[in-house]
Parts: structure tokens; sequence; C-alpha cells
């Protein structure tokens, strides 16, 4: 055999082994009944009138609790919430109407395909699927390297160097994360964080096909994360069908490491209550983010995120 070819099979083995995990995944896929539910009607004009009154009625029972309050013998009674204090509870859904298709695309691709696909993958060994994540975790080092220094968090950046140059190496490509067994442990960033940094508000609330509840900022923020490790292409994997089998892989990886089922809650206003939840998880996040500009006080009357 010459040197060249034995050079191709080697570098053909760990597309070999994805290939591999794509079909177990999909021969699960195909031994599961897959049962489509029926879903809520739409009524988004209802649904926005009763979120509305019940924002109302909690914000004044709130208010009449915080005003009953009595003080302990001794010290002063405790400040009494006014309304500028509250946090606005409406959010900034320009797109509702669109969001809301999306998110019910979402759930039907979610049930019929995805969701079988992934349960199919956890059914590998574990140590298996602790590699795949291991492996990729691994290359997303490279935005954190990016990013954290478009943040101004040197040590963050040469930390996460660290971690791709342990995990390349001793980690045998990632497959392990050898790095964290040194008191590296992993810590993900990406260009949406370091928007927040310097001051990038997370503008309107947007549902993204297959990725789910996102937001302007979030989803500028994945494009340029997705853009970044392609123009890096460590190991010139982000190249032709390697590139595409890379990503799917890594789509169900990232699935089958979240628990949350599409309609799971039995509540008629799950897509309020996750809009709302993921939207203010954002605004927490961005105050302690933001390093290089003033944050924003909220006014009850502005919707979040605006």
């Amino acid at each position: 055999m010459e040197p060249a070819d034995a050079v191709n099979r080697i570098r053909w083995l760990p597309w070999i082994s994805i290939t591999s995990l794509c079909l177990w995944g999909l021969a699960g896929c195909a031994a599961q009944d897959v049962e489509i539910r029926s879903l809520p009607p739409e009524t988004p004009a209802a649904d926005q009138a009763a979120a509305a009154e019940f924002a109302a009625d909690l914000a004044k029972g709130l208010a009449s609790k915080s005003a009953s309050a009595a003080a302990a013998p001794g010290e002063p009674a405790p400040p009494l919430l006014t309304p500028a204090d509250a946090p606005p509870m409406s959010t900034y859904d320009p797109w509702g109407r669109l969001n809301r298709f999306t998110y019910r695309f979402n759930a039907r691709f979610d049930e019929a395909l995805f969701l079988p696909v992934a349960n199919g993958y956890r059914r590998l060994p574990a140590p298996l699927r602790a590699g795949v994540h291991d492996f990729f975790g691994n290359l997303g080092e490279v935005n954190n390297i990016i990013n954290y220094t478009l943040q101004w968090r040197p040590l963050r950046a040469l930390r996460s160097a660290g971690r791709l140059l342990i995990n390349s190496t001793i980690g045998l490509g990632g497959l392990f994360d050898a790095a964290g067994k040194l008191a590296l442990p992993s810590a993900p960033t990406g260009l949406s964080a370091t928007l927040a940094t310097w001051g990038v508000h997370p503008g309107p609330y947007l549902v993204i096909p297959v990725l789910g509840p996102s937001s302007l900022r979030d989803g500028l923020g994945f494009l340029g994360d997705f853009g970044a490790v392609h123009a890096v292409n460590l190991a010139n994997l982000y190249r032709g069908n390697e590139s595409w089998a890379l990503e799917g892989v890594n789509l169900i990886d990232q699935r089958a490491n979240v628990d949350f089922r599409y309609y799971a809650s039995g509540s008629a206003f799950e897509y309020e209550a996750i809009r709302f939840l993921y939207v203010r998880q954002r605004l927490i996040e961005d105050t302690a983010l933001q390093r290089f500009a003033r944050p924003r006080k909220a006014s009850p009357a502005v919707p979040a995120g605006e």
C-alpha cells in the first residue's frame, strides 16, 4: 500500500464513525412509534389580552403585599414598591405572527423527526456520546478565543487557547476533556455575548427555525459564530460534505442534551411563557456582561427587549 493511500484512509476514519452515529440515530428513530399530537389553536389576540390581564393582576398583588408588609420591631419599614421599580411585563415581539408560525413548525419538526433521532442517539454508549460532545466543545474553543479577545478578556482568551491546545493533543483531538481534569473548565461564549459586552441591546424577540427562541442580536451572533469557525477551518474540517456531516451530528448532540419538550407543560400560554423567560434571562445576563456601556434602566411602560 502506498503511503498516500494509507494517509487518505486514516483521514476518512472520523467521517466513517460520524456516518455510523447518524445511521444508529436514524435506526433509533425508525424503531420508535411517532405520534403527532394536535397543537392548541392559534388565538394570539386572546392570548395577548389574557397575558396582559394576568400581568396587571400580578403587579397589583405585589404592590398590595408590599404595602401591607409589617416591619419587625425595632427595624425600619421596608421601602414600598413603586410602579417605576417594577420590570416591564410585556415583551417586544413585533414579528409575533411569524414567530408563532415558526414556533409551531419547530414543534412539528421536533416531534416528527428531530426528537426521535436525538432519542435514538441517546441509546449510544455514554462514553461515546461524551466523546462526541467533548469533540464539538473543543471546536467551539475557536469562537471562545475570538470573542474573549473582542470582549477584552485576555486571560479568558488564553485559557480557551490552552484548552484547545491540551484537548487537541492530550485529549486526542478533543474526544476527552483533558483540560477540565487540569482545572481549566470550559466557559463558552459567543458573538452575542461580545455585542452585549459593548452595550448592544438584544432587540426584538425572534424564533429561529429548528434552533428555537432567540433575539435579533442572538441570531446575528449565531451567524457570526458560524462564519468564524468556517473561516478559521480548524484541521480543514469545515469544507465540502465533511462540514455538513459535522453540523448535522452537532445539532443532534445538542438536541440530545436538552430536556425541553414542546407543549409538555399543557399551558395555553406556552409561547408567551417561553418568550417572557428567554428575554428576561438575556437582560439579566446583559447586566453582568456590560463592561463598557451604562446599563439601561428598565421602564414598565416599555416592552422588555425594545
